[in-house]
């Protein structure tokens, strides 16, 4: 009889159909789940083409502009006065590398910082297309580097001019969750000379790869990138996770909804970020401003931080970029800028002189919407207009100045000023300085760390302020953190700096503390005028949520 007899065969047959139609969605769910990873391969890959195509066509006008400009002042000579006009280019257009003065023979006679350092060996060379009476090279200048180097004709010359650029701003840098690189990348030109790759190449493509490319319709460059498709997997890991759980799930059908849902929402940051925001675990953090000539009080920047339900806090550097490429970014800094109004209004409305400055990423100059946003906040609160400070961030490039030039100056119509944040370290921010309009400009702590000790960074500082001076711009220094320090920016003719030599970014209640200790006030002067301006808010902020 056997095992037979003790299991029925009526029931074995059952057990065996049982399988099959457990295994049916099983197999339909491995295949979609496939399908995924197929899509999202090929649209990473895709993704980043594009990206370095928009980041080169970007780098690539503003050279063409900065050259168009040298040739209207005629500059075609290595003349002190032609040498100081390259110069200032070179330091107002942030891709370019250097500036020089060819020679017949294709070889430069002088740079903006006086004679050649080497020969450089031209690798290929074309029109630029498009861009009439300019040429596109690859060389190789002294010491092996690979550049980019555009040239035209001189203003009233034989000569030529040229800037280069190094290969590396034509390729992209990170992957596009904001990590390390993780694709192989290559630019090219429209006629096919190679520009430059970054990345590694898969070495084992036998389970295949996916590629992605992206031409410019402005200057025919061509980028492609090839993404391993075990690295694809891997950066999916929780979709191959899900899909081995669910074969568990499926023999365990009692558990499936109580194991596989929970594990799947709390593997998704994007929803963990929309559950923090909902339960108001983002909070501000104030770094205080001050006058570094009477030792005053000035402002604070505020500062996010997200305060999880264990009471640990996670920096912004974790999620800010996830909040911007999931388009979160604007209902998070909304939900900052109604804090900061609830939480400290009071005090700094008390205090006319006081500046509150918000974080504000580039995507959010895009939209008159935002004008509206900050007028609906802000009205009616204790914080007056004139009190907010916008912060101009640099994490992506401005796609439009035209119009980010307009809803930045619809945003000063409001009395709400406008700042650059890491002059100098950023997507070409002295070009946005000249360009934008705005009303401050924040020395990044890079070039404040150098002060008194290089003599290069010392320089740059003192152009900095001299030309934000003549514009008419305050300047803040940041990361400031020994008294040297303050002794060299005060010597500079800065007035304002921030950094951990005063204080670290403070709690709202530690903050509070600290303008009441440095700026007290008379109980009775003000509150009426307080408790007036904060019943207006509150009935701001009720119409401005209902809408």
């Amino acid at each position: 009889m056997g095992w037979v007899a003790l299991f029925p065969r009526n029931k074995l047959y059952g057990a065996i159909a049982g399988a099959l139609l457990a295994g049916a969605p099983l197999i339909a769910f491995d295949v979609w789940i496939g399908g995924l990873l197929e899509r999202q391969g090929s649209e990473e890959s895709l993704l980043l083409a594009k990206r370095a195509v928009a980041l080169a066509e970007t780098r690539v006008s503003q050279t063409i502009s900065m050259l168009d400009g040298l040739a209207a002042a005629g500059v075609n000579s290595c003349s002190p006065e032609h040498l100081a006009a390259m110069r200032r280019a070179v330091f107002l257009t942030a891709p370019v590398k250097g500036v020089a003065v060819i020679d017949a023979d294709n070889q430069p006679m002088c740079t903006q910082v006086g004679p050649p350092n080497g020969i450089s060996r031209i690798l290929s060379a074309e029109p630029l297309e498009n861009v009439p009476g300019y040429a596109l090279e690859v060389i190789e200048a002294g010491g092996g580097q690979r550049m980019v180097r555009l040239r035209r004709k001189a203003g009233g010359g034989v000569a030529d001019i040229c800037a280069v650029i190094p290969v590396e701003l034509f390729l992209p840098q990170i992957s596009t969750n904001g990590g390390p690189l993780n694709v192989y990348a290559s630019v090219t030109t429209g006629r096919g000379a190679l520009i430059g790759t970054n990345g590694a190449l898969p070495s084992d493509q036998a389970d295949g790869s996916f590629s992605g490319g992206a031409q410019s319709s402005k200057y025919g460059f061509i980028a492609t990138t090839t993404l391993a498709r075990w690295r694809a997997i891997e950066n999916h890991s929780d979709l191959s996770w899900l899909s081995h759980f669910a074969a568990i799930a499926l023999g365990l059908l009692i558990v499936t909804l109580g194991i596989i849902l929970p594990r799947r929402e709390t593997g998704n940051p994007v929803a963990e970020l929309q559950r923090a925001l909902e339960a108001g675990e983002f909070v501000p953090y104030y770094q205080p401003l001050v006058d570094i000539r009477s030792g005053q009080l000035r402002g604070a920047e505020v500062l996010v931080r997200w305060k999880k339900p264990d009471g640990s806090l996670v920096l912004p550097g974790a999620f800010i970029p996830l909040a911007e490429s999931s388009g979160m970014i604007l209902a998070l800094t909304r939900d900052l800028m109604k804090r900061v109004c609830a939480e400290a209004g009071p005090a700094i409305g008390k205090r006319p002189g006081l500046k509150i400055s918000f974080n504000f990423a580039a995507q959010l100059f895009r939209s008159d919407s935002i004008v509206k946003d900050v007028r609906n906040i802000f009205v009616g609160s204790p914080i007056q207009m004139s009190q907010v400070v916008l912060e101009l961030t640099e994490r992506d490039p401005i796609e439009n100045l035209t119009e980010t030039r307009r809803v930045v100056a619809a945003l000063q119509g409001l009395g709400v000023r406008i700042a650059i944040d890491d002059v100098g370290t950023g997507h070409s921010g002295l070009s946005y300085m000249l360009k934008l309009g705005v009303d401050i400009i924040k020395i990044d702590k890079m070039f404040v760390d150098a002060i008194g000790t290089d003599r290069n960074s010392t320089t740059i500082v003192e152009t900095l302020v001299d030309l934000a001076h003549n514009m008419r711009m305050d300047v803040v220094a940041e990361g400031v953190e020994n008294f040297e320090q303050v002794v060299h920016l005060r010597e500079l003719g800065i007035r304002s700096a921030q950094g951990y030599v005063f204080a670290p970014p403070l709690p709202g209640s530690a903050f509070l503390q600290l303008v009441e200790s440095l700026d007290p006030l008379p109980a009775a002067a003000v509150e009426s005028k307080v408790a007036e301006s904060a019943r207006r808010y509150m009935d701001a902020r009720t119409q401005f949520d209902a809408a």
